[in-house]
């Protein structure tokens, strides 16, 4: 799904001008030859929050390097508000990049460091101290001004240089895997409080990560990168449930992937049965894969599941139990349960149509869109989980 068709209050991205656009963009090392983009395009909208996913070396903070002029594009165009922007030196472009190491200055204190730009451009001392104070309030550091960098914990310290990078409102701030070197409880919390920060300033942010499970809670829209390619984008929901290809599949979550034929429009056959689906716009007896997510997959008395599996290991993970089946084919099944499984039964295991995704050998995003488009139903708008459970109780009443 191209970026194109986001929506926003009735307005697509067509009818308003994203305020960064790469059109065409390439980047080559000169000297050992080393391809790190392959003709990036792609538009963003104002407001929002982007992801740019991967593992290392996907290409990812090469884009963030060149939205904010570290690095040239080898060929292409880069735009912000709609300017091309090649040959703009950084300083001239209202963007700011939260590092990594946070990139602080290590003999200034907190009130220093979240000024330091407004000191470059001499702005009024009384204006100085009335924004810096605003800023901290905004990352919950009131009171820190007067503090040392180096005795602020590392949530501090990222907090510190999110309030250096808001305090002049740019139009983008990129965020470069800024939360990479916190513990896992840190991380989590930073995760709702960089979500809401956005949200509140109304900035755009373009993030960095490798972490696909930081992606999915933090985004408006993500696009997932490999080898220099970006090989799709969506919303979280769009890029898990509907992968467009096996390294989606496998990079975004747990998943269970086969090989199968697609018979005909919303009938598959894999594991040598055939199954109701709802993906169609395919060839007859096209060869494709079949993606079914782990907990997706519901565990039931073996006469009574769709498929029997033989349970080899089980493992606790808090919330659910995982569970590695094999089937008669000798198919590997993960499943989460909430129920325990016991080692060596043999169990049933049932899924819906909807639970079946169908993945085309090779398909582009573009083709995956155009065919997508040819059978979806329009979604309805989400009603609440209040309402959903009033309706899941009235058709337990029926």
């Amino acid at each position: 799904m191209a970026v194109g068709d986001m929506k926003k209050e009735g307005q697509s991205l067509a009818e308003k001008q994203p305020i960064i656009a790469f059109k065409d963009v390439s980047k080559v090392y000169e000297d050992n030859g080393t391809v790190v983009l392959k003709n990036i395009n792609f538009e963003l909208e104002e407001g929002k929050f982007y992801t740019l996913l991967g593992a290392s070396g996907s290409g990812k903070s090469t884009i963030l390097n060149i939205i904010a002029g570290l690095l040239d594009a080898s060929s292409g165009d880069v735009y912000l508000d709609g300017k091309r922007i090649n040959d703009v030196p950084t300083n001239k472009r209202d963007v700011h990049t939260v590092f990594q190491s946070y990139a602080l200055f290590p003999h200034m204190n907190v009130f220093d460091n979240v000024a330091f730009a407004l000191n470059l451009q001499k702005v009024d001392k009384a204006e100085i101290e009335t924004r810096v104070k605003k800023a901290l309030k905004m990352v919950r550091l009131e009171g820190y001004e007067k503090r040392s960098i180096q005795k602020l914990s590392g949530g501090q310290r990222q907090r510190v240089a999110i309030a250096r990078a808001i305090i002049n409102r740019p139009r983008v701030v990129l965020l470069d895997e800024p939360l990479s070197a916190l513990d896992l409880k840190l991380r989590t919390e930073m995760q709702y409080e960089l979500r809401e920060l956005q949200q509140d300033l109304g900035i755009t942010f373009v993030f960095v990560t490798h972490d696909q499970e930081e992606a999915l809670a933090m985004s408006d829209w993500i696009f997932v990168m490999n080898e220099g390619e970006i090989v799709q984008s969506g919303t979280p929901v769009d890029i898990y449930d509907e992968p467009i290809n096996h390294f989606v599949a496998t990079f975004i979550g747990e998943s269970n992937i086969l090989p199968g034929v697609m018979i005909e429009d919303y009938l598959v056959e894999f594991n040598g049965k055939r199954f109701e689906a709802v993906d169609g716009g395919m060839k007859p007896n096209e060869p494709i894969e079949v993606v079914i997510r782990p907990e997706d997959l519901r565990i039931t008395l073996p006469e009574e599941g769709k498929l029997q599996v033989k349970v080899d290991t089980q493992l606790f993970r808090g919330v659910h139990y995982e569970i590695i089946a094999y089937d008669e084919l000798g198919n590997e099944w993960m499943i989460h349960s909430t129920r325990k499984a016991i080692v060596g039964e043999v169990i049933g295991l049932d899924f819906e149509p909807e639970d079946i995704h169908i993945m085309r050998l090779n398909e582009t995003e573009e083709e995956f869109d155009a065919r997508i488009e040819e059978y979806v139903e329009v979604e309805e708008p989400e009603e609440g989980l209040i309402n959903a459970i009033e309706e899941e109780r009235d058709e337990e009443n029926l």
